[in-house]
């Protein structure tokens, strides 16, 4: 038996992912949470072959759970099927990346190839992603905009990031150069739409 988590935020999403699974007569959902923050600790509580993540999700979004779980089979199951979230699930170390649209049959086929160490791609997200090319933006550029797309202010977000004030105008001004915007609301809006916030 694959035995699985599943994190995702959506209750009745959740449970009927969870009882389409349960019909498949070689995978097992052993565990469900709600939270981001909840992954590690039921990993380490039932110890799954593989964890479904969604992307968004309170706590702790589905790539920075990734980032905390190095060597878990994971699966990415999402609405968002931005490129940029492919390209950072990926470098996370997610095997599998399926838009919450499939099928369950696809489903379940992309948890057994990750249970057996393949990777699984949607092939409309993975051309979407080779279309998109690379985020333009340095770590800390992506970093500034994302407090400011917080709605932090540059005073906080360079005491958040332990810059001064006019480094972080130049990672924001930067940053906004380079995805063609006009404004810092517009450089958030491009780089949240091709995933790279």
């Amino acid at each position: 038996m694959i035995r699985v988590l599943l994190a995702d935020d959506e209750h009745l999403i959740r449970g009927a992912i969870a009882t389409l699974l349960g019909l498949e007569p070689d995978i097992e959902v052993v565990a469900e949470v709600a939270r981001g923050d909840l992954v590690a600790q039921a990993v380490r509580d039932h110890r799954p072959d593989v964890v479904v993540l969604d992307i968004e999700m309170p706590g702790m979004d589905g790539l920075g759970v990734a980032e905390t779980l190095p060597g878990q089979a994971m699966l990415m199951l999402t609405s968002f099927g931005r490129p940029g979230y492919l390209r950072r699930a990926l470098a996370a170390g997610v095997r599998g990346f399926v838009p919450k649209d499939a099928s369950v049959d696809e489903l379940a086929s992309a948890i057994r190839k990750v249970d057996s160490g393949g990777r699984y791609l949607d092939p409309e997200l993975a051309a979407s992603a080779m279309m998109a090319g690379e985020s333009p933006l340095t770590a800390r550029e992506r970093d500034a905009l994302a407090l400011a797309a917080q709605g932090a202010q540059v005073v906080e977000i360079a005491a958040a990031l332990h810059l001064t004030e006019g480094t972080v105008r130049n990672y924001l001004s930067a940053a906004i150069t380079k995805l063609g915007a006009a404004n810092r609301i517009t450089a958030i809006r491009v780089a949240q739409e091709k995933g790279w916030l």
